[in-house]
């Protein structure tokens, strides 16, 4: 077993002293610290410094984080990395947080991440639904969909939760304002990534 360490700072004039400082402390070594200067719009995947992580941690491994929001932009995204790492047989650890999932603490606070982030999903759907309820009121036609690859990983999150509670594919790409051939297209492009990312392991 091996610790990975993964530090994340928004800008060049923050510093990430503060974070490799905790990685070393835990007996990391510094050649084994993964970094990202990065704002949080991205997510976590299409960072340079976690597609190197993914890119060199094996089975077994545990990636470290000075505190668990250094992983993701959101909780969702903290948490999809989490899954993402976990299915690679990779533990996670967050040193600010207590989170280890080697004591029965460390997995309750993992379990509970998973709970809020089942929660968040419900609320970005509410909003996304909101959000168009009203933008109709008022005579908003819905033309092409939104570029920020943020909003489109979240229209595609509502989306996707609602076929899988049974609507068909024109229902489910209604309630985020697409057309079903833009739906298919966005989760074309997910399913693209994620088979990529599947590659590197």
């Amino acid at each position: 077993m091996t610790l990975i360490g993964y530090s994340r700072i928004s800008t060049a004039a923050q510093d990430a002293q503060l974070q490799t400082d905790a990685l070393l402390e835990m007996g990391i070594r510094e050649l084994d610290i993964f970094s990202d200067v990065t704002s949080g719009s991205k997510t976590a995947v299409h960072r340079p410094g976690m597609k190197k992580l993914l890119e060199y941690v094996r089975e077994g491994d545990t990636v470290v984080v000075w505190r668990i929001d250094r992983l993701g932009r959101s909780l969702i995204d903290v948490l999809n990395t989490v899954k993402l790492l976990q299915e690679r047989q990779v533990e996670v650890r967050s040193i600010s947080d207590g989170i280890d999932p080697s004591t029965p603490t460390g997995r309750l606070m993992l379990n509970m991440l998973a709970t809020l982030g089942e929660y968040e999903r419900e609320l970005i759907k509410e909003r996304v639904n909101a959000g168009i309820a009203a933008a109709r009121k008022q005579g908003k036609k819905f033309g092409r969909p939104v570029s920020d690859p943020i909003v489109i990983a979240e229209k595609l999150v509502v989306a996707m939760d609602a076929r899988s509670r049974g609507k068909n594919a024109q229902q489910a790409a209604a309630l985020v304002g697409w057309s079903r051939p833009t739906f298919y297209r966005h989760m074309a492009a997910a399913q693209a990534e994620q088979a990529t990312v599947s590659r590197l392991r």
